[in-house]
């Protein structure tokens, strides 16, 4: 479905509808289409790594290291 801002505006409340229905919303000025109505997908929690349950606890780098760590660095 494409249909021009000023008709857009008067019927949001039916594009909402239609984009929860699955169809596609084109919204045009002039007759070119300048956007695209879609579904929002909200993904749950954000996760960083790959080790997710390998890792139990992963160190603090700004404490000072063990004497013993430090000289297998020099």
């Amino acid at each position: 479905m494409q249909m021009n801002i000023a008709e857009a505006k008067a019927r949001l409340s039916e594009l909402v509808a239609a984009v929860e229905r699955g169809e596609d919303v084109v919204i045009a000025r002039g007759g070119v289409p300048v956007a695209r109505m879609v579904p929002a997908v909200l993904g749950g929690a954000f996760r960083i790594g790959m080790a997710d349950g390998v890792v139990a606890r992963c160190p603090d780098f700004l404490e000072p290291m063990a004497d013993d760590d430090l000289r297998s660095w020099e």
